[in-house]
């Protein structure tokens, strides 16, 4: 090998262990962010929406009732769908939580976080989001909101993850994806059991009860203490 192939060689590894610690400090922040406070009920949905918007409306009355029932909330920060969830938090004194990113547009940090932290990576800011919750919400969002949607359900079909309800609000909207599941299990490229993993619905009181139901876990509880890959589980006793 040439002198030059060499140092490249070198150079890169140390960018490449300088890049694994940024991230590494990423995740860390997010997951010690996530202990300070009680599992809840982690919200996504579009930062592009007005305040005046239907969903954000809704989002808004939602964060109000798991407030007021005593659950966390938490979101991504932002504007759009995550400040009216917040903000319906908050009004009455909840503990709301943003887990922001820094971004080129449209992300700054929404006025009704009682808790606040800002990632620089999005699988680190998406870990945090997924182990904060005990309840899965999904508003009508873009690219952001269905890449979280599909990686949440991704890991809880492959069992890489506990599973938790997931709810879609909105029927209007979600009736294309849930067309496309239906197509998906057709050409059996899902299970039926897949397709179960998430709710369609315009009820927001599914959301609160579902929450209810799981009750308050302590802040030194985490439902991902303990859990392994059932894949893992079941190599293991194959032995």
């Amino acid at each position: 090998m040439l002198k030059t192939e060499a140092e490249l060689l070198k150079k890169l590894s140390i960018a490449d262990l300088e890049r694994a610690n940024a991230y590494a400090k990423d995740l860390g922040r997010g997951l010690q962010t996530v202990r300070t406070f009680p599992q809840g009920v982690t919200i996504f949905g579009s930062a592009r929406l007005s305040q005046s918007d239907k969903y954000c409306k809704e989002a808004f009355d939602l964060g109000r009732m798991l407030a007021e029932h005593g659950h966390t909330v938490i979101t991504g920060g932002g504007p759009g769908i995550m400040e009216a969830a917040n903000h319906g938090a908050y009004e009455i004194g909840g503990r709301s939580i943003g887990l922001n990113i820094t971004l080129k547009h449209e992300q700054h940090p929404n006025p009704y976080l009682t808790d606040c932290i800002t990632f620089e990576y999005f699988f680190a800011r998406k870990v945090s989001l997924a182990m904060a919750a005990k309840v899965f919400v999904f508003f009508p969002g873009g690219f952001g909101t269905m890449d979280e949607l599909s990686e949440i359900l991704c890991l809880m079909q492959e069992s890489k993850m506990p599973k938790m309800p997931v709810f879609l609000i909105g029927k209007d909207y979600w009736r294309g994806f849930d067309k496309i599941i239906g197509k998906m299990l057709l050409m059996k490229l899902v299970n039926v059991g897949d397709a179960q993993i998430f709710t369609v619905t315009n009820r927001l009181s599914d959301v609160v009860k579902a929450a209810d139901k799981i009750g308050h876990p302590k802040i030194s509880e985490n439902f991902y203490d303990g859990f392994r890959e059932a894949s893992a589980i079941e190599k293991m006793l194959a032995k």
